[in-house]
């Protein structure tokens, strides 16, 4: 059958380079591809308790062709000059140098013919079978072999390299364990999670992790959560709070009633989601791949230039003196420093922000993060805990307060908001003879409903205004955020609630200043709270009373000063505004699926300071990325020109090539020890 190249959403070839082969040498295919979207996959899934990973299963073999190719070379080098047997010349000097390219070029070699039989001709393993190949024929045996080998040695290298970022970005995350304790009639047994049903319980003693996502039957419980948020302070839950997978029981024996199947949990989410982030790739590692497909045979028929030119004018042409600069030339050329090393910079740049708690959708917005200049967020949530408490509540006279406040209950019982919650805090539970009919959610203003045929209006002084309700009160004389009640046409009164500033909100904002990133709120909440925690905070620009359509016309204004905006909120409630801004970052995603499908960015706890350190980690990861670019530019360059001058050896060239890729890997490997 005809072999047809596999191309991924960016045209980025998958198939005949060595990327991939150095990808599946790594166990680590997921990390340059992503599955089918339909059809069946023959590969398995990250979480199928396999381990494909040849790196895994015996680094000793991944080194055992070059360990045997070094003897034979060193020995070969040693008769060449040290010892100097009668017997190791001609054919026997010859074939010996032959035994020890075998073990790291013929895999070279096959590998360039299976791709040129798939129709890639220029690819890297082509570059170095011509270089070493060229060398023999000139007889340089001892720099046809060496170059191989450093070759051989450097793809083990970049193996081990992209192996280390798979494992480490799944082992921050992919922490379940393979067996939980359920009960089962009052009797302990333990099951493997994968088998555990919905509805099943599950005893999780002091210490162990819990493999499935669930609600916490017992009366309270201490978890850690460092494997979901990288944050290991203990978060206590109360009886009715989700836990989910991943997390650490700290104290006493938990019950927990199992909610999910295992491969829905939370954790599978986030786990599939990093490893899919690979996929997204940034604008820097798209340009450097579609650099190399047109560098490539740029630069071997540059070197058939080098080799055969000269012959017109030079007086003294010796054609094996041309060769030689001329499979230097290939050998310094290939790009491996920049293809191999580049997506790695990425990779630890997302294992590091994943440690941290922080969720990247790909690593094109590592790069968007590290270019933003404006964080505009919402407040309820974001900046403040949304968790909030009735403070008072102002009737007019003639209304019964008990009355009312069944009405507001039962009207707010129809929302999620963080409001809603607080009121039937406050009120209790909800009476279920009240009686309301048409209840209608009115975006940005409130909730409407008729009770016994009269209009009930429940949300802010706007949405009395809408209908017309006359009060005689100013609104903006009120600090704390407001809910206003109207009954058949007439005003009843309102009540005050009040949300606490985050802990570490100020620190943020410090943070985001430092950075040279401005901060802009915008809120559906009254002007006055939102000027409030403002001022609290020290952020540049606050604006209240808005609705959804207002935060975008903001986001808009901002955008056409030619600012790079990330915009923070739920997620959900501002997709419109999400979608608008460069960046868009979900706050506390452990408590929707609907906030990781949204955003480009999740933060996994709620802290707000985890936005500058987003940002942080996308400044370090890019500088790494273009550290590296520099090196090997520059480098190359440096030993090209020398090369086609004939002033470097195959020695400077491997330097350019192996040496130049190794420093590269490393480099990019210190940004997943970084501390942020």
């Amino acid at each position: 059958m005809e072999h047809k190249h596999r191309y991924d959403a960016q045209g980025r070839q998958l198939c005949c380079t060595q990327t991939e082969k150095i990808y599946n040498q790594a166990g680590a295919e997921e990390l340059i591809q992503k599955a089918p979207a339909s059809g069946h996959d023959q590969s398995h899934s990250p979480d199928d308790g396999h381990d494909h990973s040849t790196v895994g299963a015996s680094k000793v073999a991944l080194f055992l062709p070059a360990l045997i190719s070094f003897i034979f070379l060193i020995t070969a080098i040693a008769m060449d000059n040290w010892m100097t047997p009668s017997w190791f010349k001609d054919w026997v000097r010859t074939g010996w140098y032959i035994v020890s390219y075998l073990p790291v070029g013929l895999p070279v070699i096959s590998d360039a013919l299976k791709s040129i039989a798939k129709g890639e001709i220029f690819s890297e393993f082509l570059l170095m079978s011509i270089a070493t190949l060229g060398a023999f024929g000139i007889k340089e045996y001892p720099e046809a072999v060496a170059v191989m080998l450093f070759y051989a040695v450097g793809e083990v290298f970049q193996t081990l390299a992209v192996s280390r970022a798979k494992s480490n970005i799944k082992a921050l995350l992919d922490q379940r364990p393979d067996e939980v304790t359920i009960l089962d009639d009052g009797k302990s047994r333990v099951i493997k999670a994968a088998d555990a049903n919905i509805g099943a319980i599950v005893q999780l003693k002091p210490g162990e992790k819990l493999g499935l996502d669930g609600a916490l039957l017992s009366e309270q419980g201490a978890f850690n959560t460092a494997a979901l948020t990288g944050e290991s302070k203990p978060d206590t839950k109360m009886k009715g709070d989700v836990v989910l997978a991943g997390m650490i029981n700290m104290n006493t024996v938990s019950l927990i009633r199992v909610t999910t199947a295992y491969q829905d949990s939370k954790l599978s989410k986030i786990l599939e989601l990093v490893q899919n982030a690979t996929a997204q790739k940034a604008p820097t590692e798209l340009f450097i791949r579609k650099f190399a497909k047109i560098y490539t045979p740029i630069v071997v028929f540059l070197a058939i230039g080098i080799c055969l030119v000269p012959y017109f004018f030079v007086s003294q042409y010796v054609f094996s003196e041309w060769l030689y600069r001329a499979l230097v030339f290939l050998v310094i050329s290939c790009p491996c420093a920049l293809v191999i090393s580049i997506p790695l910079g990425y990779f630890g740049g997302i294992g590091a922000a994943s440690r941290n708690g922080i969720l990247f959708k790909g690593s094109n917005f590592l790069d968007a993060m590290a270019d933003i200049k404006h964080v505009v967020m919402d407040k309820t949530g974001t900046m403040t805990a949304g968790v909030f408490k009735v403070q008072e509540i102002k009737l007019q006279d003639g209304y019964d307060e008990a009355g009312i406040l069944k009405l507001v209950n039962k009207i707010e019982s129809h929302s999620s908001h963080p409001v809603a919650t607080a009121i039937r805090e406050y009120a209790g539970e909800v009476d279920e003879a009240v009686s309301l009919d048409d209840v209608e959610e009115i975006a940005g203003h409130g909730l409407k409903a008729i009770a016994d045929g009269k209009i009930l209006l429940v949300g802010n002084f706007k949405l009395l205004d809408k209908f017309n309700v006359a009060y005689d009160i100013d609104p903006n004389s009120i600090v704390y955020t407001t809910i206003a009640i109207a009954l058949d046409g007439k005003f009843v009164g309102f009540m005050t609630i009040a949300d606490r500033i985050k802990a570490d909100a100020a620190l943020t904002i410090q943070l985001l200043h430092k950075l040279g990133v401005k901060a802009t709120m915008l809120s559906g909440d009254k002007t006055t709270v939102v000027a409030y925690v403002a001022k609290e905070l020290g952020i540049d620009q606050a604006y209240g009373d808005l609705l959804p359509e207002d935060k975008v016309n903001k986001v808009k204004e901002i955008k056409a000063l030619n600012e790079s905006v990330a915009f923070v909120g739920d997620g959900v409630n501002d997709a419109p505004v999400v979608a608008l801004s460069d960046v868009g970052i979900a706050m506390g995603g452990l408590g929707s699926d609907a906030t990781i499908e949204t955003a480009d960015v999740v933060i996994q706890d709620d802290k707000p300071s985890k936005i500058p350190m987003a940002i942080r980690i996308g400044k370090q990861t890019k500088k790494v990325v273009y550290q590296n670019i520099g090196l090997a530019f520059i480098v190359k360059g440096i030993v090209l020109i020398l090369g086609a001058g004939g002033l470097a050896t195959m020695w400077e060239a491997v330097f350019a090539d192996v040496g130049v890729s190794l420093i590269a890997i490393l480099n990019a490997i210190r940004i997943q020890k970084m501390k942020f």
